[in-house]
């Protein structure tokens, strides 16, 4: 396959996403399968690319010597891209249901559609500005969806997100200019591009920006100290909210300090020195941090927010550790954990929708009523939780063989942050679950005699993710492998 689709799918949800408002659909309905189309559309061609891997570069625009708007699709591309793809279009059947009764639906659809676009362009972007100027729009059109009810907590919200987003571009934008200063090309090489020779004596200063650059694109991955904004934008409808915490935002976080560590500073400058351990540590603190935090939360989605926030510090302490293994271990859990935490949120969603109840003390007794998503949710949580035979406990595994492999002081430190997590994840989700399941004797179901599982197109894709649990767990190797020769490209 040509290269030149690269750009088109690109292209094709952002412009296609823009007509939305524009067009004069007779039905909703109408609506929605020009909105499903665009998205079924765009991620055909895009496994049509991850299939043929299709070699050089497409450069859509130069704007003067080494510095172009230019996509090229390698390894890391592929798994992010790949996970984009395959969750979009079933984020986007389940919106349909969810958003009949928010308003506004042309709106929310034409931003919903822009940013897979915009994701795309981060996870094919083939130069360090190519992905900073998609980081900085995902941003900007990320923010209309998390304000998209317009009440004063979505605004408060998404002005925090917009604070938090804009602080760590600016950190994130001294690092590329460093990069682009002291750097052989601005593309992304594996092993680096830092001409070590140039630096001379200015390497401690190098490694300082590189910490600054590793938090400024850690702030999308909602790191300690910058984690605060996650929850507070789940106050978005829960479609939103799912692809933020799940897909678009956070995991574009994760991939571009993978892509700065791996591909522009290079583990070789980096490994052993005093930046790998302050990185480290707050990656392992954040871990522990995010599970306090959600066994302390009442609400449903903040709940289910704090715990993104702690496994995806995972993934970042995985590429910290700069090993091949590290680095498949994170590869791994964000691939694994999209699909967990997608599924639990969407689980929340339906939950929200069909009851209208937010807070985890009103859940008493649902699991009867709404048989099917709580049974989806306990299987969810029990994935996020490491158990074996579902693909958390193969991330998790792989994590801490790692840690443990890594001859790294704080890796053994990072495996006890793994298990604590691991106890605290089981208690906040399995909680909810036996509230749901088991209210006690005593328990009215007369109250609740309303409640029901929601239709096909909210319980289709939960079903789906359920499936990829499963195979993701008992059948691991194919990926595992895939992402092993990856890694060993990066390093």
């Amino acid at each position: 396959m040509s290269a030149n689709i690269m750009v088109v799918a690109v292209l094709l949800p952002i412009v296609f996403g823009v007509l939305i408002p524009l067009i004069p659909f007779k039905t909703r309905r109408h609506m929605t399968w020009y909105v499903e189309g665009v998205v079924l559309l765009t991620s055909v061609l895009v496994w049509g690319l991850l299939i043929s891997q299709p070699d050089g570069s497409f450069v859509l625009f130069r704007f003067t010597g080494n510095l172009s708007v230019s996509f090229r699709l390698d390894g890391l591309g592929t798994v992010f891209a790949g996970i984009v793809s395959s969750l979009w279009p079933l984020a986007t059947l389940y919106s349909f249901e969810y958003m009949k009764h928010e308003g506004h639906e042309k709106f929310f659809f034409m931003f919903y559609v822009i940013t897979y676009g915009v994701t795309l362009g981060i996870a094919l972007a083939e130069d360090i500005l190519t992905m900073y100027f998609f980081y900085e729009m995902l941003s900007l059109v990320t923010l209309p969806l998390i304000m998209h009810t317009l009440t004063r907590e979505a605004i408060l919200a998404s002005r925090t997100y917009l604070y938090y987003s804009l602080g760590g571009a600016a950190f994130a934008f001294i690092g590329m200019i460093f990069i682009l200063t002291f750097g052989t090309t601005s593309v992304f090489v594996p092993g680096g591009v830092i001409d070590t020779t140039a630096l001379g004596d200015r390497q401690g200063l190098m490694l300082l920006i590189y910490v600054l650059c590793f938090c400024g694109f850690s702030v999308k991955a909602a790191m300690f100290p910058f984690s605060s904004w996650l929850p507070k934008a789940g106050v978005a409808p829960t479609p939103v909210t799912a692809l933020l915490h799940a897909v678009a935002v956070v995991k574009a976080g994760a991939f571009t300090v993978i892509r700065v560590t791996y591909y522009s500073f290079g583990t070789e400058l980096l490994r052993g020195t005093w930046a790998q351990t302050v990185v480290l540590g707050l990656t392992i603190f954040t871990i522990v941090y995010g599970c306090s935090r959600a066994l302390k939360e009442t609400h449903l989605k903040r709940r289910l927010a704090w715990s993104t926030v702690s496994n995806l510090s995972y993934i970042l302490f995985g590429a910290a550790l700069m090993t091949p293994l590290g680095l498949v271990g994170a590869l791994s859990h964000m691939v694994f954990h999209a699909v967990m935490k997608i599924c639990s949120f969407f689980c929340a969603g339906a939950v929200i929708y069909k009851t209208g109840r937010n807070y985890i003390h009103e859940l008493n007794g649902f699991g009867r009523k709404m048989p099917k998503v709580f049974t989806i949710f306990t299987i969810s949580g029990m994935a996020l939780m490491g158990v074996p035979g579902l693909c958390g406990f193969v991330s998790k595994w792989n994590l801490a063989k790692a840690a443990a492999a890594s001859e790294n002081p704080l890796g053994y430190l990072g495996v006890a942050a793994l298990l604590v997590s691991a106890l605290l994840t089981a208690i906040y989700m399995m909680t909810i679950s036996l509230r749901a399941f088991f209210p006690g004797r005593d328990f009215d179901y007369d109250m609740i005699s309303d409640v029901e599982d929601p239709n096909w197109m909210m319980i289709l894709p939960l079903v789906i993710f359920v499936i990829a649990m499963f195979v993701f767990g008992l059948h691991s190797e194919p990926v595992i492998t895939a992402l092993e020769s990856i890694a060993a490209a990066m390093n």
